[in-house]
């Protein structure tokens, strides 16, 4: 082969494959703006189709179109039975049958262009290296929001309970109260519930979380455990709830593999962002008002509310003072999911409550 015909087929192979990654990402960026409706995902993968072009710029525009020959490639030619097959998937009509074959032609295709551009200009090969390791990061979280929301997509309400839950010991059955309120909830048909005990050792906060375990086994209802992943798999809990200064949600996922939840407090656009890129299954949004419960420096109001509603799909709930009295602000800016404690467990009937938060919600969808 001559040098101008293997520099030809250079040029030739890099405009292929810089079309075929643009066209991936474009396929993948156009489900999440008009399926998925998640502003947050697609205007990450916008950024990456711009900064593809940007980075391959150097690839000579004019030697590209001479190159190509889309009439005599042998590439027309070959085709496979599952190359016009779009199998319908649980969360929608085309999801992740549409989605991860054309995240996977898009990384193939940056790999093409890394090692093809090395020939001409290594500085490309390395800016297209950043990019494909972008798009595994994107990949990742775009998978994890259709995964959290075929488990928490008609979640709405997210109670957090003490292991006593607001009743005394009893010598015979110290979580008698605990078991009841768990029994109340779930018969409410309460979506999570989330075990947060600050006063208790570990050794009673798993015989509590068992207890949870247990009673919410063959319910719709996930049991989540605040903070200690380790707690959270020594009582068989469905997930684990992070603050922003406990495990980091790669280390959590780790040790607790892919199937259980794990869900992280964000006070800012730019952690709901974070977590949304880091696998998170379901962000906390708050402290939204005041709460009897914890006490803040500050809270971020129904802005930040509002703000997550439009462009972030992963589930997300608003906490923080949240009473009867004041949920249709939730709905108002957006949300349709919140996490209580108070105001459903020291309620006189904690059941009918939450049936009444879940009304309210309902609303909202």
């Amino acid at each position: 082969m001559s040098e101008k015909k293997s520099e030809n087929s250079v040029f030739r192979i890099l405009d292929a494959a810089i079309n075929r990654a643009s066209e991936g990402l474009r396929v993948v960026e156009d489900y999440l703006r008009m399926d998925l409706s998640d502003a947050h995902l697609a205007g990450t993968l916008k950024h990456l189709r711009h900064d593809l072009t940007a980075a391959t710029k150097g690839v000579d525009p004019q030697q590209r179109m001479a190159a190509r020959d889309s009439v005599g490639d042998v590439g027309r030619t070959i085709e496979t039975s599952a190359e016009y097959q779009r199998k319908t998937v649980a969360n929608g009509p085309v999801a992740q049958s549409v989605v991860q074959p054309n995240l996977a032609r898009a990384q193939q295709a940056l790999r093409t262009i890394e090692e093809f551009s090395k020939t001409l200009d290594p500085n490309i090969a390395k800016q297209v290296e950043q990019l494909r390791y972008r798009v595994y990061t994107v990949e990742k979280a775009i998978l994890t929001t259709m995964v959290s929301l075929k488990h928490l997509g008609d979640a709405r309400l997210y109670v957090l309970i003490d292991a006593l839950s607001g009743g005394g010991n009893d010598e015979a059955d110290p979580f008698s109260q605990l078991r009841q309120m768990v029994k109340t909830l779930v018969d409410a048909k309460v979506d999570v519930i989330q075990l947060r005990d600050k006063s208790l050792t570990d050794r009673h906060l798993v015989a509590a979380g068992r207890v949870i375990a247990d009673a919410t086994k063959l319910s719709d209802t996930r049991f989540i455990m605040n903070d200690r992943v380790d707690l959270a798999m020594a009582s068989n809990a469905d997930g684990v709830h992070l603050g922003q200064d406990e495990l980091d949600i790669a280390d959590a996922r780790r040790i607790m593999g892919a199937a259980r939840l794990i869900g992280i407090s964000t006070h800012s656009i730019e952690q709901a962002r974070e977590a949304v890129l880091a696998g998170a299954n379901y962000i906390g949004i708050g402290p939204v008002f005041p709460s009897q419960t914890k006490s803040f420096d500050s809270h971020v109001g129904l802005e930040l509310v509002s703000a997550v509603a439009k462009e972030i799909q992963l589930p997300a709930f608003a906490i923080g003072g949240i009473n009867l009295d004041n949920v249709r602000d939730i709905c108002e800016a957006g949300q349709s999911r919140v996490a209580v404690q108070n105001a459903v467990i020291e309620a006189k009937d904690p059941g009918q409550v939450a049936e009444e938060f879940l009304k309210l919600l309902a609303q909202q969808d």
